[in-house]
């Protein structure tokens, strides 16, 4: 879709893509500063947009790369305005460090053919549910439990959203998300923040892994990281500002292309052409 001579060895896409990359990198920034779900564009734009010789870990650093700034920013708008809890947040970014180094390592071996399928059919029942609770997320009420209690279900949240995200991947802030409003009794608001924390945890875990070995196109990663930030910092105030009913509806877009994208997947995948 790109063809044309490269901008450099260290940058080898073109010029068209590259345009087209830092665009899809700022849209994404918004996306998942709203409600996650932004590497549902991010992610593909770069399978599309880098050549196809450039090797798939590569991609997936460069994606980090970006997604981390974007979520970074995002993060700081969202804590000006929105308080969160350490008995929450500490149990759940603990939970996600170590669900997604977990989730990786076990991605070596186990085919993601094989989870696509269980996960659309989690990602439908989890749209048919928030559909039906129309008022879910709309008002902050976080449940009256143990703090004990909190703290096993932040953590538990942490672990399974961790390892998807390790394991998969697309719509790990939805899930965070989601999880942290039906379990915990959050807004929709209250609830993205924590999620883009714990979201940060899992990004800079991966380019920590993908750094090490190398496998970061640096200079492309650095472009899209600045419109990722960009895109992140006027979704989080749009947010902030319009409130819980604004993500919810975002939040259900993003589950209407997750469940989309996944059902095209799986259906390549069963019936090839």
């Amino acid at each position: 879709m790109f063809d044309g001579p490269v901008i450099a060895e260290w940058l080898p896409i073109t010029w068209a893509a590259l345009v087209m990359l830092v665009l899809a990198a700022g849209v994404a920034g918004w996306v998942d500063s709203v409600v996650g779900g932004g590497g549902l564009i991010q992610l593909p734009s770069l399978v599309i947009g880098v050549p196809s010789e450039v090797a798939t870990p590569y991609i997936l650093g460069t994606n980090k790369i970006a997604s981390f700034a974007g979520t970074l920013t995002a993060s700081i708008v969202y804590l000006r305005k929105i308080r969160v809890h350490a008995v929450l947040l500490g149990p759940l970014v603990a939970g996600a460090f170590a669900g997604s180094a977990g989730g990786a390592a076990i991605s070596r071996f186990l085919p993601r053919e094989v989870l696509t399928p269980v996960v659309l059919v989690a990602v439908i029942a989890v749209a048919v549910y928030t559909l039906l609770r129309p008022q879910m997320g709309l008002a902050h009420e976080p449940s009256q439990t143990t703090r004990a209690s909190i703290v096993w279900r932040a953590a538990a949240i942490g672990l399974v959203v961790g390892f998807y995200d390790g394991i998969l991947g697309p719509g790990t802030g939805s899930f965070f998300v989601i999880l942290i409003v039906g379990m915990l009794g959050y807004g929709f608001l209250q609830a993205s923040v924590n999620a883009k924390i714990a979201n940060l945890t899992t990004n800079l875990a991966a380019i920590i892994v993908y750094g090490v070995h190398g496998e970061l196109l640096l200079v492309l990663g650095v472009a899209m990281a600045a419109a990722n930030m960009i895109g992140g910092f006027v979704g989080a105030r749009m947010a902030t500002e319009r409130g819980n009913a604004f993500v919810r509806v975002v939040f259900l877009t993003v589950l209407g292309i997750l469940i989309a994208k996944l059902a095209w997947d799986t259906a390549v995948q069963f019936w090839p052409a």
